[in-house]
């Protein structure tokens, strides 16, 4: 069969998940589905939380709201058709679906970076010029991430939608992801790769730059405040932005920041389940647990119940 006959009928993938025995599917699918429904009560609870007290209703929390808002959709853009593979056992999704899919997940997460570094940036002027620090910029700010999150992945999503795919029709991810995808084309896949890389360096490169500027100059601050118990506390206004931060950036620099697609693949694929399915149900826990004013509105709302 010549490439082109299989480039006219390829219009439909199949994502291969995990394979492995039916026991093992409906382990991934109980454990997805529990992740899952943990991510989208718990990122319900937080933005319910803010709403409802008005002592959260600061600039943090503002960004913890979008944050949390982000988190919903960026699960939700790729484990529910994971649930439907480990259930059905096909995976079939269509080109279309596969393309959107791959541009809502990378959008989403291209702008969970830029929010991270919205939230450091927020948390250093705060810390380190209070005189300065309002409301005025805060709306500005996370439509500014917003839009250069979604804005960031065109190049790499116009590239691949001129591809031609003609290899096979089995993409080795319980998602489209961009890597697996891509090793698929008969075509000249350099481009993507390297606009893909491209991308991914830019944007960790640049919030990974505005983070850690922002944490030194918060640490520096804190050192020279004179009481442990003032360094204490405000330590304890950045300490779950910055635990959130080491997970995320952990797991998406091995992801995203790497010159050759074909490689590692399967180590990918389990790698990914960081930062689609964990991160997100532990960011809920990290600031509830880790954040007193969130701790005390929450066992208000109990308490009224």
């Amino acid at each position: 069969t010549s490439p082109k006959f299989l480039d006219q009928n390829l219009s439909t993938f199949i994502l291969l998940g995990f394979p492995g025995p039916r026991g093992l599917q409906t382990w991934l699918f109980l454990l997805f589905l529990v992740a899952y429904v943990l991510t989208v009560a718990g990122n319900l609870a937080i933005i319910s939380l803010v709403g409802a007290h008005r002592r959260l209703q600061t600039p943090m929390y503002f960004f913890l709201c979008n944050l949390s808002f982000l988190e919903i959709w960026f699960t939700t853009a790729c484990v529910p058709k994971a649930l439907a593979t480990f259930a059905s056992h096909s995976g079939a999704i269509s080109l279309a679906g596969c393309a959107a899919q791959m541009y809502f997940v990378f959008s989403l997460g291209c702008t969970e970076y830029f929010l991270l570094a919205a939230m450091a940036y927020d948390r250093y002027l705060a810390i380190c010029l209070p005189l300065r620090y309002g409301s005025a910029t805060k709306p500005r700010v996370s439509l500014g991430s917003w839009l250069c999150g979604f804005s960031a992945i065109t190049v790499p999503a116009a590239l691949i939608a001129r591809l031609s795919f003609c290899r096979s029709h089995v993409i080795n991810h319980f998602f489209c992801d961009i890597a697996p995808w891509i090793v698929l084309s008969c075509s000249d896949t350099r481009g993507v790769e390297l606009a893909a890389f491209g991308i991914a360096f830019c944007v960790i490169l640049g919030s990974c730059f505005v983070t850690l500027l922002s944490y030194a100059y918060i640490v520096a601050t804190i050192i020279r405040i004179p009481s442990a118990r003032g360094r204490h506390r405000a330590f304890s206004t950045c300490s779950s932005h910055l635990t959130v931060v080491l997970i995320w950036y952990g797991s998406t620099i091995f992801l995203h920041v790497r010159t050759s697609v074909e490689s590692s693949l399967d180590l990918t694929k389990a790698v990914t389940v960081l930062n689609t399915v964990v991160t997100p149900v532990l960011n809920p826990f990290i600031y509830t647990l880790r954040n007193k004013d969130v701790r005390e509105a929450l066992r208000r709302s109990v308490q009224r119940k």
